[in-house]
């Protein structure tokens, strides 16, 4: 019926986080969703990322390409597949695994999703210095 259809899907959701686990049921579970990262000192690292992301609407066959990038826009981490949606109710579920990421420098990192080299969506991963108990408060910078 949709053999010769062509329909670029929505992206439901995509979620950076630390570890994804497989339940015996079959559900899956995101352990660790960062939303930035919040660190006392440079360099931090993490052996492992996963990006989970969700289609749905769609059929064809595509390639979903996820990057991690640094505040000067270099890529720190991409990792691409291919998957395909047979029929307009199929979702696809895709993990993508980053290994070894460091963060080198405050600032606003960013996560690209892209489908089929199309950028579909980009959101920010702040790292940021964070205070430790008893240590006084970073100085603000006052200007000149």
């Amino acid at each position: 019926m949709y053999e010769d259809k062509y329909v670029l899907p929505n992206c439901q959701a995509s979620v950076l986080c630390e570890d994804i686990r497989r339940e015996i049921t079959g559900m899956q579970t995101l352990v660790g969703v960062i939303n930035g990262v919040r660190t006392p000192q440079l360099p931090v690292g993490f052996m492992k990322l996963c990006m989970w992301t969700r289609w749905c609407n769609g059929i064809g066959r595509f390639k979903q390409t996820a990057k991690l990038l640094d505040p000067a826009e270099k890529v720190l981490g991409e990792a691409s597949l291919e998957f395909e949606l047979k029929e307009m109710d199929v979702m696809a579920t895709n993990v993508n695994l980053f290994g070894g990421v460091q963060f080198a420098q405050y600032g606003n990192y960013h996560v690209e999703i892209l489908l089929d080299d199309q950028l579909i969506i980009r959101f920010p991963l702040p790292v940021v210095r964070a205070q430790l108990p008893g240590q006084p408060a970073p100085q603000a910078a006052v200007p000149q």
